[in-house]
């Protein structure tokens, strides 16, 4: 028997090599987020939880995962070794995976 948790995964498995679908769904859940606290015109406090929490990711996103200066990878010696500059925190899959489940959480938070 499949369990709840095997679907999601095959959920997850087809979609992501689908970036631009992936943040698009992201972008109208923002949206969608947007107008009901708009509309609601409350849960402001939610929301500025949810943008600290979502600055704290994009930092991780856009910070390396080694440091450059100190230790991390080095230029090849060899012609058959690969050089990879930046290697980020935070993977991209990981960082979209995060952003969808707590904006989602936020929605079922402010429920009526």
């Amino acid at each position: 028997m499949v369990t709840i948790n095997q679907r999601i995964q095959v959920i997850l498995d087809k979609v992501t090599p689908h970036i631009v679908v992936r943040w698009t769904v992201w972008a109208l859940l923002v949206l969608f987020y947007a107008v009901r606290v708009y509309l609601l015109k409350g849960f402001y406090i939610v929301t500025y939880g949810l943008g600290i929490f979502n600055l704290n990711l994009v930092l991780g996103f856009l910070t390396p995962q080694f440091d450059p200066d100190s230790e991390g990878p080095e230029l090849p010696t060899n012609a058959d070794q690969e050089f990879k500059p930046f290697v980020r925190r935070l993977p991209e899959f990981k960082f979209w995976m995060t952003l969808l489940t707590y904006g989602s959480s936020t929605l079922w938070a402010h429920g009526q």
